[in-house]
C-alpha cells in the first residue's frame, strides 16, 4: 500500500504498510474522517515522521493519543498548533524545561522546533475522533507504532527514549537499556506531575547523554 510518508521511514516500514492489519486500519481511518471531524488534519497524520527522518532521530518521546479538541492536534505528541493555548500537560513540560535548563517558557506550544532537531514526537495512536479521547485505539495504530519503536531500538544506538507515565513505559518495555538511554517518570498531566514528573531533569539528562556520544544537543 502506498503511504505518503518521509522516504527513509517508507523504506523501513514497508512490511507494515503491506500487512493486512494496516489495510484494515487505513479503511477504518478513511471512514472515520469521511463520517465526521477527526484529528489531526489528514495531511498531518505522519507529520512526526516527515519532520524527523529515521537517520536524524536522536530522542523519542512517546505519547498516547492526539489532542481531540479543535485546532490543537498537529501530528506531534504533546504539541499544539501555533497560536493555540498550552494544554495542561504541555504547560507542565515547559515548566520542567524552565526549571531544569533555565530557559523561558515559549509563547508557542508547537514542538516542530524539537522535531526538526531530531526528537521523534510519537503518539501510540496517530488519529482520534473529535471530542472522544481514545476513540481510535485498538484499531492497528499501536501495532504500527510498536514497529516504529522496534526499528529505532534495533537499528540505531545511543538514542534517548523518554517514557512519561505507565502507558509509555509499557510500550517501551522491550528497549535494550544497554544500547539506549531510557528515561522514565510520572506523566506531565496535572493528575500526576507532582508525583515525580517535576524535578525529573530529563532534559539535562538527555543532553548529557547526547554529548557523551558525540551527538548534538537539543535546544528544548
Amino acid at each position: 500500500m502506498q503511504v505518503n510518508i518521509e522516504p527513509s521511514w517508507a523504506a523501513r516500514l514497508r512490511d507494515e504498510f503491506e500487512a493486512p492489519y494496516f489495510s484494515n486500519l487505513v479503511e477504518f481511518v478513511r471512514a472515520e474522517y469521511a463520517a465526521g471531524t477527526c484529528y489531526p488534519p489528514g495531511k498531518s497524520i505522519f507529520k512526526a515522521f516527515d519532520l524527523c527522518p529515521f537517520d536524524d532521530v536522536k530522542v523519542v518521546i512517546i505519547g498516547q493519543d492526539p489532542y481531540h479538541e479543535p485546532d490543537q492536534a498537529e501530528g506531534l505528541c504533546f504539541s499544539v498548533a501555533e497560536g493555540v493555548p498550552h494544554p495542561p500537560s504541555l504547560r507542565n513540560i515547559f515548566q520542567e524545561v524552565q526549571a531544569d535548563l533555565g530557559t523561558p517558557v515559549p509563547a508557542s506550544g508547537s514542538l516542530v522546533r524539537w522535531a526538526e532537531q531530531g526528537v521523534l514526537l510519537l503518539n501510540a495512536t496517530l488519529t482520534v475522533r473529535a471530542h472522544q479521547a481514545g476513540s481510535h485505539q485498538g484499531k492497528g495504530w499501536e501495532q504500527f507504532t510498536d514497529a516504529v519503536i522496534r526499528h529505532l531500538a534495533e537499528e540505531k544506538e545511543h538514542l534517548v527514549f523518554i517514557l512519561w507515565g505507565s502507558f509509555a513505559q509499557k510500550k517501551g518495555a522491550f528497549i535494550d537499556r544497554s544500547r539506549h538511554l531510557v528515561l522514565q517518570s510520572a506523566h506531565p498531566s496535572p493528575l500526576s506531575a507532582y508525583r515525580g514528573f517535576f524535578g525529573n531533569h530529563h532534559f539535562t539528562l538527555t543532553n548529557d547523554y547526547l554529548r557523551k556520544w558525540g551527538k548534538g544537543e537539543i535546544v528544548f
